[in-house]
């Protein structure tokens, strides 16, 4: 059959078939019993045929594109997806073969004599038993038989499996003989149940038409251990048969499975006589157990309903794939408590049943309509029923009163949502809110972020953290008085205690969070040779959290009035930390105030709160607690007393631009009025990976220039402290007193320059230096660059008269380049200025993603522009998720973009003030598709630019972007395993260290010469003193330092004008001690001889050059005298 791999990420999201090689069609005829090869012809049709009206059929499918798609696109990748996850024939014929093996081998298995149920002597001594045998005696009888019946079960006979993770569920059922109607007490039938399982391992352990085995649990629940089978050949990756031991049907009464019932004695399960001793109606209900025993009893009835349901729906089997792979893209589908595919095919029998989808929907609906369902339903507050008959059966509020979510099955007795969370179902209700907000958005790729977007925790989450010691539990349990939940769980004190700590932190947290999520325990999988593993063997357990930005950063918890009911209550919460405060409005209230200067420390108020709570009522101590909030964090962090990742300082700077613009406003005196002051800088935008502080400078330390006041380095001391340049560009009026010359222009703003620093030493003392381009100013230890800015001046750039005396307007560079720097960078500073008033994180994501790219050296590929509008598009089109709520999320889900983005085939499109409507991105994708070849290999649309991608345009080119989508993968999955594992050995800074092994050389340069030493990613721990001192810096006058001094940067530039046709360089701009040498492809190929540093070659009366390594290695030296350390030549890609 020919196959068509249009949608090649699509096939490695959905997990193509690894052992199914592509088939190729063949013109003979195909045997019997393989699928038949087809090859395509041209079809002649005739004018009529051609011309002929569309069918109702086609009519419907037309209309049904056009009113439920955005385009046809939508429905064609959504097909294609479904064809990716459905199970080929040759896949089909292989499980059956393999159950119709397994099938005939169950059906021989020997009997064996009867003993006591704790008895184990008739398993031999390899095969253990499935199950933790606490405690360790119960009563009853059992012995070994053949099942009564085999069954299939499950997704493969409802036709509703799908790839990549197949699995086969296949019911064996044990003998009546084997059980006795009061095994549901005390663990005797899951015992019996793990014991048959084991007798049947045992058995099939002799067999060779069985590959592995391995012991699993049901979702996680260790009541229901389950045989995991797989085929010995070279198939035994493709899929895995499931084999469940149930009791006969109706082999127990329903109504002993009451969720108000007992089935777990007190005295039997503590070994100790207890006030219930003997009287069953006083003893505690135990909901959770009895939910697991029934599920034994009813898989069979359960398909025999989904059956019927989906053989009156078409489109059902394949709506239950599509809710299948979206629950698997968010990490819904598996694990203790889940919403699995049985859940999901329940769903959709639900909205059948109810008439609330109709039996003629497409699967598109189907999915749309289980989505809004999910979204507006509470199943924690009002469970659903697919019950007809509701007499005898348990009333939904006797199974809210025992379970947290509710969703009751056609017997009216099994709540199949009983280990589900509020939690995760409050998480499924968020993520079905939020797909269905974006699914309508024109202006958002609906198929990717639905269905092809994987979102996990980490990626998800603002903050994550991990409980580690899981056998800490086991004293929450007791603290917090568990012993009745942890009989109904048989133990198992993780799953116990886990509810109440979740209640717990939501009472903590409040009003800080819109969504707590935590994992879901994996299902354990074991050899059948080794002994079931501890509660406390499972990974540790992930809580993630979803902020309100404007209230998760408080450092004050207010709570009630000293007199008020509820202040006993807020005291038990907070303990000792809850105190009487009086506030400015007079009132005194209970509160809590918590630990916090810089906003950095803010962010880890949540910390503060969950370590303090978890110690105070679960007895879980702060040791256990991994927080990984904040962890990238670090590489931004600056200040010793006070740490900070640069918010307080680039408010500083804002504030004192502001003021700055103010004065400049007011100046009177000037010729022409000032239209607009108007900053240009990343730090007026908070986006400066390290932004300007004010420096109070050591005089001791320069030598003084005494006809400009200015502060020259002295000879032989450290490179001074970098001064940042601020740039404001101030925009003078139109006048006809402007020339319309260039040069004359140039020579009017230079005296604007001149004027403009005279009137601000003369007014507010502060010190400046003109200059033909700009004027410095040094204003509260900072130095801010104005440059005076006349709106026409491009204009002018671009005309010139040509030889006949015509006035010519031609675009070029320096007309591009004025533009850029007085029109298109103050308007995105402000524009992205109003952003981070928006979302308080957005600054510092910019600064971890500008840190990455500087410290992997892309510094030069990704302009800080270009990583700002990627940034940007982040909180302005989050889908699939939310709005970023920390830095460190938002670093990472910047890494998933630039590494995952298709840059080939389409565009980036940033909204920016949400001036985009639906036509103009149309129009941007076509105009993109239209213009594909001309255009910039990394496309960033703004509404400004709709075009031309301004902000890429020189780079990155396609090799380096290559490069970056690369290494930002690899980071990725560095980072975020680094992130959720707490037995890494290295720290999260191993994504900030860029391999320099791929570079042919490296120039090592003087630490004393690296001004901006201190911001490096591993700072060395000798310091340098750069000639500034502590104490805050004067507001206005003292002389006036050297500005924008930064000796690696020249000596890079200088290298660049030298070398730029040999060589590539590359180096990190914060602090990086290295330079990397990359020589290019063709730079070695020989040329005609011209006098430079090459060597000469003479073939017979040519005579070509190639470069002398050598001596350019001795010239990187030689230039970068006092500042190169040292030059090492990695590789001698020369030498062939």
């Amino acid at each position: 059959m020919l196959k068509y791999c249009a949608y090649e990420s699509l096939i490695q999201c959905t997990g193509k078939e690894e052992n199914e090689a592509p088939v190729k069609a063949k013109r003979t005829k195909p045997d019997a019993g393989e699928e038949e090869e087809v090859v395509y012809h041209p079809v002649k049709l005739s004018r009529n045929d051609l011309y002929r009206p569309p069918t109702a059929e086609e009519l419907n499918q037309l209309k049904e594109a056009e009113s439920l798609f955005h385009c046809s696109l939508l429905k064609m990748q959504m097909g294609e997806l479904l064809k990716e996850v459905a199970l080929s024939e040759r896949r089909k014929q292989q499980i059956d073969s393999f159950i119709q093996t397994v099938t005939k081998l169950l059906q021989t298995v020997p009997d064996s004599p009867e003993v006591e149920v704790s008895d184990l002597s008739w398993l031999s001594g390899t095969v253990k038993v499935p199950f933790l045998l606490l405690p360790k005696i119960t009563k009853g009888k059992f012995h070994m038989a053949p099942p009564a019946s085999i069954d299939l079960i499950g997704s493969y006979p409802l036709g509703t499996c799908t790839k990549p993770h197949v699995m086969v569920d296949l019911a064996v059922t044990i003998p009546a003989d084997v059980l006795h109607p009061k095994d549901v007490v005390n663990q005797r039938y899951p015992r019996k149940r793990a014991l048959y399982l084991a007798g049947l391992a045992q058995y099939l352990t002799s067999s060779s038409d069985i590959g592995t085995m391995r012991y699993s649990c049901l979702h996680g629940n260790r009541l229901r251990p389950v045989l995991l089978l797989t085929p010995p050949d070279k198939n035994s990756s493709s899929f895995t048969v499931r084999v469940h031991a149930c009791p006969p049907p109706g082999f127990f009464k329903p109504s002993r499975f009451h969720p108000q019932r007992n089935n777990i004695r007190t005295e039997w399960y503590t070994g100790l006589q207890t006030s219930y001793s003997g009287k069953i109606s006083s003893e505690p209900p135990t909901p959770h157990y009895n939910s697991s025993v029934l599920g034994d009893l009813l898989p069979r009835t359960h398909l025999q309903f989904l059956s019927a349901i989906s053989s009156q729906c078409s489109a059902f089997a394949d709506g239950v794939a599509l809710l299948k792979v979206w629950l698997r893209q968010r990490e819904l589908n598996q694990g203790t408590g889940c919403f699995n595919g049985f859940l999901a095919s329940m769903l959709m029998a639900y909205l059948l049943t109810t008439h609330r989808i109709s039996n003629t929907m497409t699967a598109y609906q189907l999915l749309r309509n289980s989505l809004n369902f999910l979204a507006s339903t509470d199943l924690t507050v009002n469970g659903i029923s697919l019950a007809r008959d509701a007499d005898s059966t348990p009333t939904l509020a006797e199974f809210h009163s025992a379970f947290q979510v509710v969703f009751v099955d056609p017997s009216g007795h099994l709540n199949m949502c009983a280990d589900m969370t509020a939690c995760t179902y409050m998480q499924l209700q968020h993520e079905a809110s939020v797909s269905m907000q974006f699914w309508d958005n024109p202006t958002v790729d609906g198929f990717h972020s639905l269905l092809m977007t994987p979102k996990p925790m980490i990626r998800t989450s603002d903050h994550v953290f991990q409980l580690c010691e899981l056998v800490k539990l086991q004293s929450s349990c007791k603290k917090l008085n568990l012993l009745s939940e942890l009989m109904d769980h048989s133990g198992n004190y993780v799953h116990t205690a886990l509810p109440f700590i979740l209640s717990l932190l939501q009472r903590g947290l409040d009003q800080r969070i819109q969504l707590l999520t935590h994992s879901l325990s994996p299902d354990p999988e074991w050899s059948v040779e080794s002994e079931a593993p501890k509660y406390k063997a499972q990974p540790p357990l992930s809580f993630g959290l979803l902020f309100r930005p404007e209230l998760a950063a408080s450092v004050l918890e207010r709570g009630p009035p000293a007199d008020s009911p509820k202040a006993a209550e807020f005291r038990q919460l907070w303990g000792l930390r809850s105190e009487l405060r009086r506030f400015q409005d007079g009132a005194i209230t209970e509160a809590v105030l918590w630990d916090g200067e810089s906003m950095c420390q803010k962010r880890l108020v949540p910390k503060q709160i969950i370590t303090h709570l978890l110690q105070l009522h679960a007895d879980i101590p702060e040791s256990c607690v991994r927080y990984v909030g904040a962890m990238v964090d670090d590489v931004i962090k600056s200040g010793s007393e006070v740490p900070s990742t640069g918010e307080e300082k680039s408010l500083a700077v804002v504030q004192s631009y502001d003021d700055l613009s103010r004065k400049l406003w007011r100046l009177e005196g000037l010729p022409l009025s000032i239209t607009a002051v108007q900053g240009a800088h990343p730090a007026l935008r908070y986006t400066q990976v390290f932004p300007p502080k004010p420096l109070k400078m050591d005089y001791s330390f320069f030598d003084k220039e005494k006809t400009c006041r200015s502060l020259v380095p002295k000879e032989g001391k450290p490179c001074p402290a970098y001064i940042t340049p601020i740039t404001v560009i101030c925009h003078m009026e139109g006048s006809g007193k402007w020339p319309h010359d260039r040069l004359a222009i140039r020579h009017i703003r230079a005296a604007f320059h001149i004027q403009l620093g005279e009137l601000l030493r003369k007014h507010h003392k502060y010190t400046c230096r003109p200059c033909p381009t700009h004027l410095d100013v040094w204003k509260d230890g900072l130095a801010f660059r104005i440059q005076v800015a006349y709106h026409r001046e491009p204009q002018v750039l671009r005309e010139s008269v040509n030889p006949e005396g015509l006035l010519v307007v031609r675009d070029n560079e320096e007309a591009q380049a004025l533009e850029m720097a007085t029109i298109h960078k103050p308007l995105l500073t402000s524009t992205l200025h109003g952003l981070q008033q928006q979302h308080p994180c957005f600054g510092a994501v910019c600064r971890l993603a500008k840190r990455w790219l500087g410290a992997q050296l892309f510094s030069d590929d990704i302009t800080e522009d270009s990583a700002d509008l990627l940034v940007a598009s982040l909180f302005l089109q989050p889908a699939p998720f939310t709005p970023p709520g920390s830095p460190q999320v938002g670093f990472l889900r910047f890494l998933h973009l630039l590494s995952s983005f298709d840059w080939k085939n389409n565009p980036l499109v940033v909204n920016l003030n949400n001036q985009l409507t639906a036509a103009d991105y149309t129009e941007i994708k076509n105009g993109f598709m239209a213009s594909r070849e001309s255009l910039p290999v990394m496309f960033i649309a703004t509404p400004k630019d709709k075009k031309l991608s301004m902000w890429t345009r020189r780079a990155p080119n396609v090799q380096m972007l290559q490069r970056v989508m690369m290494v930002a993968a690899e980071s990725l999955k560095v980072l975020e395993q680094q992130l959720m594992d707490g037995n890494q050995i290295q720290d999260v800074k191993v994504v900030m260290r860029p391999p320099l092994e791929v570079y042919d050389a490296v120039i090592h340069l003087n630490p004393k010469q690296v001004p901006l030493l201190s911001q490096a990613v591993d700072p060395p721990s000798v310091t340098f003193s750069r000639g500034v001192m502590t104490g805050s810096a004067a507001q206005s006058g003292g002389s006036l330092p050297v500005i924008d001094y930064n000796p690696v940067s020249l000596y890079l530039a200088e290298l660049r004008e030298a070398f730029g046709d040999l060589a590539l360089f590359f180096c990190d701009p914060y602090g990086g001690t290295v330079i990397a040498v990359l020589w290019k492809p063709k730079a070695f190929s020989p040329v005609p001889f011209k006098v430079s540093a090459r060597s000469v070659k003479v073939t017979g009366d040519e005579a070509n050059t190639v470069p002398n390594v050598e001596a350019i290695l001795e010239d990187f030296q030689i230039m970068g005298k006092g500042l190169v350390k040292s030059v090492e030549a990695r590789t001698e890609k020369w030498s062939f």
